[in-house]
This record gives C-alpha cells, sequence and structure tokens, in this order.
C-alpha cells in the first residue's frame, strides 16, 4: 500500500488540541464574534447557525455551516436547527456561485474523530468549491496547498454575495 503525505495537516489538528486542552470552542467563541471584525472568519449570521470560513481551507472558499449550540452528535440537532443548516447551505452554495464560479462542491460532515473530524464536539459541516484540475500535484510532491484567493477578500467577497442574495429575495 502507497501513503500520501500530508504533514501540513499536523499543524491544523495540533491547534485544536491546544484549545481543547485549554477548554475553549473556537466555534463557541465566534457565535459572538463581530462578522465585521477583520479577525473574525464568519461570512453569515443566521438565527440558528452560521457560516464561517476555515483558517486552513482545502480550497479556496472552504466554509463551514455551524450550529450556534455546542453539540457533538447530529441526533442533537433539533428539526429548526436542520432545517436552517440546509436553507445557509443553500443560500452558500448561491453565495460561492456568484463569488467564485466553482465547478462542483463537496459538502459533508465529519461525524467523531474517527471519520476525520479535527473538532469533534461542535458538530459542522463542510462546503468546499472544487474546480476541474484543482487536484494536482503540488501538495504531494511539493507538500503545499496552493490557496489561490486572499482569506479576507474572500470573506469580502462572500458578505457581498450573502447580502446581495438576501437582498434580492426580501424584494420579492
Amino acid at each position: 500500500m502507497k501513503r500520501l503525505w500530508s504533514p501540513w495537516r499536523s499543524q491544523y489538528i495540533e491547534s485544536f488540541i491546544r484549545k481543547k486542552n485549554n477548554n475553549e470552542c473556537i466555534f463557541c467563541n465566534a457565535v459572538n464574534e463581530n462578522i465585521n471584525d477583520d479577525n473574525c472568519l464568519k461570512v453569515f449570521e443566521g438565527k440558528l447557525c452560521y457560516v464561517m470560513l476555515n483558517l486552513y481551507p482545502y480550497n479556496s472558499g472552504h466554509v463551514m455551516v455551524i450550529p450556534h449550540r455546542h453539540i457533538s452528535s447530529f441526533s442533537q440537532l433539533t428539526s429548526e436547527e436542520m432545517i436552517e443548516i440546509m436553507e445557509t447551505v443553500k443560500l452558500t452554495l448561491e453565495a460561492l456561485d456568484i463569488t467564485m464560479k466553482p465547478h462542483g462542491y463537496n459538502y459533508g460532515a465529519n461525524l467523531g474523530k474517527a471519520a476525520g473530524a479535527g473538532i469533534d464536539d461542535h458538530i459542522h459541516f463542510h462546503v468546499v468549491p472544487r474546480w476541474d484540475g484543482d487536484t494536482n500535484f503540488i501538495p504531494v510532491l511539493g507538500e503545499v496547498k496552493v490557496i489561490s484567493q486572499d482569506l479576507l477578500q474572500t470573506k469580502k467577497n462572500l458578505i457581498n454575495a450573502f447580502e446581495k442574495i438576501i437582498n434580492k429575495k426580501n424584494e420579492k
């Protein structure tokens, strides 16, 4: 069996272990952050959930839809939370279509540490834009992942797209 190593992921995983040891939840902390603060990665705020850029993205535009409540399992989500999360995912896909024009998406959750969850005690759902040819030899040979857009610029673009979509829906 051949193995492909991704040592850059250890930095990502270790950042959560340090925070977990301090009893911090970055997702709970983000609930109260101001979306207009440049240090905040939130791009959309709902009543029961929010959308946040991934600090360690697989691709440009990699976001997470996160419930406000600190829960770890899918079964703990209320019906209202599930509905809002799915509506927010739909809205997120529209915003990403406007700003990034991807060819497709990966969407889902890593439920539990064994399934690859870096943060397993606060459920969250990943939305990762994908483009034809975005997987290539650079991450494998160079141990580098090319992210083609600045995180702050992506944030500004997505906030504007969310506002545009919501304003258009409110006009109807």
